[in-house]
């Protein structure tokens, strides 16, 4: 038997118990992966909640999507990972590579699919990539998720090249992901928040300016004036219904607005003519595909970039370190330890 957080009879963090299932056993085709490490992403708190309807999943579930494990157990015909490997499951396990389908995103770890917060899980091996050496157990936990988006924002769909002017929003993981990832790619990167201490934060890891949404609520122009007077190249969107106008004035014509989050509400309330006169690009981003967490995984290994972790609590701390993402105290991100 192992143990597991699940979410038995509701839908609330009141409703997330600690229980026991029979140990899972790899059948062919399959890893199974003794978990070390899980991170938090604020879509595990919306799947909680039951956010995403029926596309949620049923109870019980074992919900958080991100995590790494050894590999300590193979079935036939398996020939991705070895027994003794260290690799992290995708959160679209059918997505391989190519473009996004209602097929391959339908499926996620952490809801619908049980999520990471288990002491073993049985997965397709097609479904696993191996995490970079140089990093902690709880380091490589934050990359299927935070930092395969922004590296999908910024690489796979936005092209991003040397020079390029960023905006990134926040200081959360994939906000963080994002800036660390332009000044890879030698963009000039602009971070706003409202939180002194985590603008300090970001110029250390290599912001080019940041600026305070607090003191300048009326942030795009700022911003278009500090890009040189167009606006900027990227930006990556965190918190839709009330940044998306201000980002809107500072993208330059012919932009790239990459759409990740909507922390501060789901509604579209927006100049759309901005996007349609000045030939704006509004990207979609949800995650990325097996392939492109490979091709980030040989970034991050060649640059020896390391993942800001904010904090780490233990694996039957999970209340409590939800409760600490939801505060939205964070810099980086939120870890579990397996002990």
């Amino acid at each position: 038997m192992m143990k597991v957080f699940q979410l038995e009879g509701g839908w609330s963090v009141d409703h997330l118990v600690i229980a026991a299932r029979p140990t899972p056993e790899p059948g062919p085709g399959q890893a199974l992966l003794r978990i070390r490490a899980a991170s938090l992403n604020y879509r595990d708190t919306v799947v909680i909640q039951r956010g995403y309807g029926a596309q949620t999943g049923q109870l019980p579930l074992i919900p958080i999507s991100d995590g790494v494990g050894e590999v300590v157990a193979v079935g036939q015909g398996v020939t991705r990972v070895k027994v003794g490997d260290r690799a992290c499951p995708m959160f679209c396990p059918r997505w391989s590579g190519g473009p996004p389908s209602a097929a391959r995103l339908r499926a996620s770890l952490g809801g619908p699919l049980d999520g990471v917060m288990a002491e073993y899980m049985a997965v397709d091996a097609e479904s696993l990539a191996l995490a970079p050496d140089h990093l902690s157990d709880i380091e490589a936990a934050t990359l299927p998720c935070a930092a395969l988006t922004a590296w999908s924002a910024l690489v796979t769909e936005g092209h991003v090249q040397p020079g390029d002017r960023v905006l990134i929003q926040g200081t959360g993981g994939v906000s963080l992901f994002a800036l660390q990832f332009a000044k890879l790619l030698g963009a000039f990167a602009i971070v706003t928040s409202s939180n002194t201490q985590k603008l300090e934060l970001a110029r250390a890891l290599g912001a080019d300016a940041t600026i305070s949404y607090r003191e300048t609520p009326e942030w795009g122009r700022s911003v278009r004036e500090i890009a040189g007077g167009d606006g900027v190249d990227h930006i990556v969107e965190v918190g839709g219904q009330e940044t998306l106008p201000q980002s809107l004035r500072a993208i330059r014509p012919g932009g790239t607005i990459s759409m990740i989050g909507v922390l501060s509400g789901s509604s579209m309330d927006a100049r759309l003519g901005l996007v349609v006169t000045r030939q704006v690009r509004l990207q979609g981003i949800t995650v990325g595909s097996r392939d492109g967490f490979e091709a980030m995984s040989r970034a991050i290994t060649q640059h020896r970039l390391r993942p800001v972790v904010d904090r780490v609590f233990q694996f039957d701390e999970l209340p409590e370190a939800l409760a600490y993402l939801a505060s939205g105290a964070h810099s980086g991100k939120v870890c579990i330890s397996y002990g």
